[in-house]
């Protein structure tokens, strides 16, 4: 998605639109990290006591996909920032 700043120019009724090329930062791709991993882990847990039946193996599953999912998704998503395709 491609962020546009309207901008109005000297001339009379005039208006362009440029768009917003800037790149995300890190720790905007951490906080994105966070909260998808948050939700992630919840469904995870969930379906985890779901097919088990035991809460206890539900948060040891969700508690080591969390960390390891929010280190892969920080790196897909900073390798997705560096491509210049479809932007």
């Amino acid at each position: 998605m491609i962020s546009q700043v309207l901008i109005k120019s000297s001339e009379k009724d005039k208006t362009t639109y440029k768009s917003d090329t800037a790149s995300e930062k890190p720790l905007r791709s951490v906080v994105k990290s966070l909260s998808w991993r948050t939700i992630g882990t919840l469904d995870t847990i969930l379906i985890s006591w779901l097919v088990t039946g035991k809460l206890e193996l539900a948060f040891s599953i969700g508690g080591i996909e969390l960390v390891t999912k929010m280190v892969l998704y920080f790196f897909h998503e900073r390798i997705w920032n560096s491509i210049k395709w479809g932007k």
